[in-house]
């Protein structure tokens, strides 16, 4: 086997084509060369890593993700509902049903907030601990697994990018865009 096609194994290179796709030289289909098809794909690989590091709980990985935002460990715990949908960047009523979920499982406990009785703080339970803590070294190995096609220094360099991207735009991080409305549809107004 030559330098050249090992180099291409480790490291796919890209290259962009008329219409501005990127076609990888590993098998997959192109995809467009703009922020959102390159984040929808991005996404798809970060979320199958999250489920694969999850798959023998029958957890999902929005699921392990609200774990690890209310674990006392490296989370907040005591987090109320309206804080941990905006950590994860999800609205309000999906992070309910998640919450939910993990409380009928027993990992989840809420309790009455002191000092507004209408909101109800968060916490793993000692058996979500327990959970959190067996399953936190393999969803990091698995984040860490889809960086690990770049250098030590371009890894810091794509997380500060990303960073630096999503902090210039947060007015655009609103949970549900996109989505169609209720009773909306292209056959009705047509």
């Amino acid at each position: 086997m030559s330098a050249r096609s090992r180099t291409s194994e480790a490291t796919p290179s890209l290259s962009t084509t008329k219409g501005r796709l990127v076609k990888f030289e590993r098998p997959g289909p192109p995809v467009r060369r703009v922020p959102l098809a390159l984040a929808r794909r991005f996404f798809q690989i970060c979320t199958t890593a999250a489920a694969e590091s999850v798959a023998e709980t029958l957890l999902t990985p929005s699921e392990f993700a609200v774990m690890a935002y209310i674990n006392g460990d490296v989370g907040e715990p005591d987090i109320d509902l309206t804080s941990l949908a905006e950590r994860i960047g999800i609205d309000r009523n999906n992070a309910s049903l998640l919450v939910e979920r993990l409380v009928s499982k027993g990992l989840v406990d809420r309790r009455e907030n002191d000092e507004d009785r209408r909101v109800r703080l968060l916490r793993l339970t000692s058996r979500g601990e327990k959970l959190h803590r067996r399953l936190y070294p393999e969803a990091t190995a698995g984040q860490q697994r889809i960086l690990r096609c770049l250098k030590p220094a371009e890894r810091e360099l794509l997380l500060d990018l990303l960073v630096r991207v999503i902090e210039a735009n947060l007015t655009l991080a609103r949970p549900g865009t996109g989505r169609r409305k209720r009773g909306s549809s292209l056959a009705a107004k047509t």
